[in-house]
């Protein structure tokens, strides 16, 4: 299998070609809300809206619609934009236009969702912190960078931390690069849903309840995730108690699960560090739920994993859970660190899988692995 995701565009080269762009400076002041609102409103494309040092309060949730605009603070711990006064909007920041790029400040205890952004064509973030401050709670924010319907994404050096969904998450987007970021004490530490063309490289995802996961859902305008490459990270001691609110799909995540892969098509897994996941290291799984959604395809196909290092894993699974419960009984104890539920459309449980869908594991040093068998327990739900 050949994975070959399309490169983001470079994203200074547009900034340079407008002319009349402008720097607008913004200091913290007690009208801070309408302040910065109005520079987001009233800027121009290719304008830089730059935040001084300091840490500002704000009631409202703030919203930039103008292609092509910068908004750079001080640095991710410098600048600070606190909504933990936030009254009302569903957001921290929401962006909604293109090239856009975000830099150097933080977003701390949203109300919502720290930074979404919505159908851009081109977003950058560079060295952000999203963060809930009191800890893994169900009431924080679901989500910390948070883009979604997007092309052209690039998120380089950010920290997400707190969020009761997904620290890092990437949904029906295209031609992604998450790298060089750190996920932690959230729910799903990075998330890739339902998206093409995506490198998740040299991060770092630790107690999280799930460090990164590559998922598949159904009944949204765009799935069929494919083509999704996962390298050189270190998703490691995930083991933070699933803290997302009842009813949430990531709710099902068992504490301590390293990697999770579900319903992805061509999804590349290699030199990653993967060890001390209190559940399982790694996990192959299909979408297992009902659906009506008559064209969405619930089997992961056309998975690699290779050149890895696992240590230790499986020492104090989530048996709650009900997938960890049925692994944790078959394997009496001994959770494997690579799981496969082994499920496939009925044709390929019975004639066999294509060669080009098949699983493909290779170069895992002692990593010990586990696939079910499910004609077996269809057929002998009580096997001797």
């Amino acid at each position: 299998m050949s994975i070959k995701p399309k490169l983001i565009l470079p994203f200074v080269l547009f900034y340079s070609l407008i002319c009349g762009a402008q720097v607008i400076a913004i200091e913290n002041s007690p009208d801070i809300q309408e302040k910065l609102q109005e520079a987001l409103i009233l800027a121009k494309p290719g304008d830089t809206i730059r935040l001084a040092e300091g840490f500002y309060s704000f009631s409202d949730g703030l919203s930039l619609d103008v292609d092509e605009v910068k908004v750079v603070g001080a640095g991710m711990d410098k600048t600070v934009l606190s909504f933990a006064e936030q009254e009302s909007g569903a957001q921290g920041l929401l962006v909604t236009s293109s090239k856009v790029i975000l830099k150097d400040f933080a977003i701390e205890d949203a109300k919502g969702d720290a930074l979404k952004v919505i159908g851009a064509d081109g977003i950058y973030m560079i060295n952000i912190r999203t963060e809930w401050t009191g800890g893994p709670k169900s009431t924080n924010g679901a989500y910390g960078l948070y883009p979604v319907e997007s092309k052209d994404v690039l998120i380089d050096g950010c920290v997400a931390i707190g969020a009761s969904d997904a620290g890092i998450y990437v949904g029906q987007s295209e031609n992604i690069i998450v790298r060089n970021s750190r996920a932690h004490y959230n729910v799903a530490g990075i998330e890739i849903e339902n998206s093409y063309y995506a490198d998740v490289y040299d991060n770092v995802a630790s107690h999280n309840t799930g460090g990164i996961l590559v998922f598949d859902l159904p009944d949204l305008p765009q799935q069929g995730g494919h083509h999704v490459r996962v390298f050189r990270n270190k998703a490691v001691d995930n083991d933070t108690d699933n803290f997302a609110p009842e009813g949430n799909i990531v709710g099902e995540v068992p504490r301590g699960t390293g990697i999770i892969i579900q319903a992805n098509s061509d999804v590349e897994v290699f030199d990653n560090d993967i060890s001390g996941n209190a559940t399982v290291n790694l996990s192959i799984v299909t979408y297992s739920a009902e659906t009506d959604d008559e064209n969405y395809y619930p089997h992961p196909k056309s998975i690699q994993v290779h050149g890895n290092r696992f240590g230790n894993g499986g020492f104090d699974p989530d048996v709650d859970k009900a997938i960890a419960g049925i692994l944790y009984e078959l394997s009496e104890g001994n959770m494997p660190d690579i799981f496969w539920d082994g499920i496939l459309p009925l044709t390929q449980m019975i004639f066999g899988q294509p060669d080009e869908e098949k699983l493909v594991l290779s170069d895992n040093g002692e990593a010990s692995f586990m696939a079910l068998r499910p004609i077996k327990y269809m057929l002998f739900p009580s096997p001797m």
